[in-house]
């Protein structure tokens, strides 16, 4: 049954939805946390949200790019900064078109999903981000338990002996700030990450005043890349390319839990212009210097940051750097690996699943994916994985995995829908969108099964090695094919 329009447009750019109507309101799809934000609820500015990229990218998988670049992909360490900036900028494309609904409408990445994928179809794309973000929740976590241990360490003697057991202590206490910062709401998003940027940035300075003078960057860009003597770059450079832009890959699909803060779309693609590529790449490339110097500075090579600094003998130094660090992993933390996830759980169940049960979910999770790991710590097992190997297969593997989605979405907000969505009918079984939209299925698991068969069957390895690009281009292509013939009649009826 058609459901009328509750929509009133306040400006020729944003719409805001009444939330006066009983059934959006009694509806099993919807609750409060995922509610369309109310114009006054659109307060962040392109401050706010360049404040958010270099919350987002001053981190430790940051730091650690170049050299994954360098020792995985072949490239030499300027091949590896310029593929780092040029794939912050390709994905800043999607970034910016997928932002535009979350903006207009102020929906969360689940309801967007909803017209592509229909009201309970959308439950899967969900689930497969929010398995991702939990991931890398518990990698990043891990990383700021190791900075909470370090920092204890240097303020009271008998904590360092504690070694793993430390590490473990500390990787709780890490999570349960993270997960209390997100069950605040976006108020304290946005603190966190206007505070900490300017924080990041004066670490990012420091490392590099005390880097500087133990390295040649001369010696260092002119150093021969790993790969085979007298093969093209071209290869290499797509598959890294394709690795960098897959390491934002989760967040080109959530922007919308972002953008439905945004006071206009002027500031959420000016935000995201100032705050992303600029941050990564100096991040990167410090991360590339901190890396070769650590042998003048420390006496061996160390690729992690936080235990570079750790090694620093000097207290003082040690306690602030370590604070800071907390302070980058906690904002990058939070808003990248926590918030999605908390919305896709909600979009499970919104009248049984708030915004607390999903944090609580999306923190389970998280310490269930880490559990090997954190057994490891404790001494119950032991394991030769590197981080870089991991790093380098999992951002190529589910590049591969969320390029169809982002294609997706890109094409059904702006050429199917036109920029025009029901937002009411979004929240309501029944309504103008259907419960399943089998475009959106096909288009999903044909790149996904062409991936599957290229890993299975070696051939047709370059739509692996570059799977974001033929994902995203191969799904949005096949949405738009399949909506035009399998479901022609439900678009002109989402139209209406």
């Amino acid at each position: 049954m058609p459901v009328a329009r509750a929509q009133t447009v306040h400006s020729p750019e944003l719409v805001e939805t009444p939330l006066n109507d009983r059934r959006i309101l009694d509806s099993p799809r919807f609750n409060h946390d995922i509610a369309p934000t109310r114009l006054t609820e659109r307060s962040w500015t392109k401050w706010h949200i360049a404040a958010l990229w270099v919350g987002l990218s001053i981190c430790v998988p940051t730091y650690t790019l170049g050299g994954i670049l360098t020792a995985y992909f072949g490239l030499s360490v300027g091949e590896a900064l310029i593929t780092i900036l040029i794939a912050n900028i390709v994905i800043l494309i999607p970034l910016t078109l997928n932002a535009f609904p979350g903006t207009k409408f102020g929906i969360p990445f689940p309801v967007v999903l909803r017209s592509s994928f229909g009201i309970l179809g959308s439950n899967v794309p969900c689930l497969i981000r929010a398995l991702v973000g939990c991931g890398w929740f518990g990698i990043q976590t891990m990383f700021g338990g190791l900075a909470i241990h370090l920092l204890l360490s240097a303020l009271f003697e008998p904590w360092q002996a504690l070694g793993g057991t430390g590490e473990v202590i500390g990787f709780f206490l890490f999570a349960a700030m993270n997960l209390y910062i997100v069950i605040k709401g976006a108020e304290s998003i946005k603190w966190l990450e206007t505070l900490s940027a300017p924080l990041l940035l004066l670490v990012a300075v420091g490392l590099l005043v005390w880097a500087l003078p133990h390295i040649s960057v001369s010696e260092l860009l002119a150093q021969p890349p790993s790969r085979p003597a007298g093969e093209p770059v071209y290869g290499y450079f797509f598959a890294g390319l394709t690795a960098m832009v897959g390491f934002w890959a989760t967040l080109s699909l959530n922007i919308p839990d972002f953008s439905r803060y945004a006071r206009s779309q002027k500031d959420q693609i000016v935000g995201q212009i100032i705050g992303l590529p600029l941050t990564m790449f100096l991040f990167a490339a410090l991360g590339v210097v901190m890396t070769a110097a650590s042998s003048s500075l420390v006496g061996e090579t160390i690729a992690d940051p936080v235990n570079l600094i750790g090694r620093i003998d000097s207290t003082g130094w040690v306690v602030v750097a370590m604070i800071l660090i907390v302070i980058a992993t906690l904002s990058t933390n939070s808003a990248a690996n926590v918030i999605s996830p908390t919305n896709d759980f909600q979009n499970l169940a919104p009248k049984l699943i708030n915004r607390t049960v999903g944090v609580l979910i999306t923190g389970a999770v998280g310490v269930l994916l880490m559990g090997y790991d954190l057994l490891q710590k404790l001494g119950v097992i032991t394991s030769n994985v590197s981080l870089e190997s991991l790093y380098s297969n999992w951002l190529l593997g589910y590049s591969s995995l969320l390029g169809p989605i982002a294609g997706i979405m890109v094409v059904d907000y702006f050429l199917i829908k036109r920029q025009e969505l029901d937002v009411a009918s979004l929240y309501i079984d029944g309504g103008r969108y259907p419960a399943y939209n089998p475009a959106g299925f096909v288009a999903f698991l044909l790149p996904v099964a062409l991936t599957v068969f290229s890993l299975l069957s070696g051939t047709m390895q370059w739509f692996y090695d570059y799977g974001w690009f033929t994902g995203s281009l191969l799904g949005g292509a096949t949405f738009w094919i399949a909506s035009v013939m399998i479901t022609k009649p439900s678009v002109a009826m989402a139209r209406g």
